[in-house]
């Protein structure tokens, strides 16, 4: 389901900025950006977004804007700046031709230099409790699509239901009227029937015919969608399902059809499914 969120908060450290974008996905795919200073929670930050949504492609950012000028000494990791000079020795000796070594380029490694006056922990609290604030203002969006979503759905249900009445109401007639047409085609052909045998042949050509079944697994199968509206489960999955088998039947009732008012209610709710499932595919 689509949504984003985005949300600030500022401090001594400076200011952070969480984005949050979701759309819909099959299952929960998360595409997360953390500055260096951050980096350490990206464990935490995928099982917060975890907890907090079931499916979804979900980008996520965390930004830190320093509130200007550092003020404090620079401290530089030597022990991981002893690693990567060794490193280089270890690749001049196999590759002894390289182009001399600019100190610059070791400090520009991620973590060889930090402000050795900042205490990174009030950060990382500050970013994880941002986070779950836009994690919070996210579902609120998604929710409110959710209840719009609802609506559209249960409105084309209604219409769908309209149909199967339009078709259950026509039923009598439309056997009625089969039985004629062949009573008179036996007529034109100059041949008096045998009653019994006659009755038969209607009663195989009407079983054919029949769509009582379609029209009573179209209203189940509708009752179930309204069900599954009215959960507090995750629907996106099961509501897709059901729209296969509301096709399935109106494609059996389109097939079946001896009557045009019959086919144009078939293609109506044909439509109004496809209808449905375009605005399934942003449920969650």
């Amino acid at each position: 389901m689509t949504g984003f969120a985005r949300r600030e908060r500022q401090g001594p450290w400076g200011t952070l900025v969480c984005e949050l974008r979701t759309v819909n996905h099959r299952y929960l795919e998360i595409s997360l950006r953390l500055p260096d200073d951050l980096r350490s929670l990206d464990n935490d930050v995928r099982q917060t977004i975890t907890a907090a949504l079931r499916r979804g492609k979900v980008d996520a950012n965390l930004y830190l804007r320093s509130s200007g000028p550092s003020q404090q000494s620079l401290e530089i990791d030597t022990a991981l700046l002893d690693a990567l000079v060794a490193r280089v020795a270890e690749v001049r000796h196999r590759v002894p031709d390289t182009a001399p070594l600019n100190p610059l380029d070791l400090l520009r490694w991620p973590g060889v230099i930090r402000d050795a006056g900042i205490d990174s922990k009030p950060v990382l609290a500050a970013a994880l409790e941002l986070l779950k604030e836009s994690l919070t203002e996210l579902n609120d969006t998604r929710l409110r699509e959710g209840q719009r979503i609802r609506e559209l759905l249960s409105s084309r249900c209604t219409a769908m239901r309209t149909q199967v009445q339009v078709v259950r109401t026509r039923l009598p007639e439309i056997s009625q009227r089969l039985r004629e047409r062949i009573v008179e085609k036996i007529s034109q052909m100059g041949v008096t029937p045998d009653p019994e045998r006659l009755e038969q042949e209607l009663v195989l050509y009407a079983h054919k015919m029949d769509v009582d079944e379609e029209m009573d697994r179209l209203t189940g199968h509708l009752e179930e969608v309204t069900g599954v509206l009215d959960s507090a489960e995750p629907a996106g999955r099961r509501l897709d399902f059901l729209m296969q088998e509301l096709n399935r039947e109106a494609n059996t009732l389109s097939s079946k059809s001896q009557d045009a008012e019959t086919t144009r209610a078939a293609v109506d709710m044909k439509v109004i499914i496809e209808q449905m499932r375009e605005q399934i595919q942003n449920v969650e």
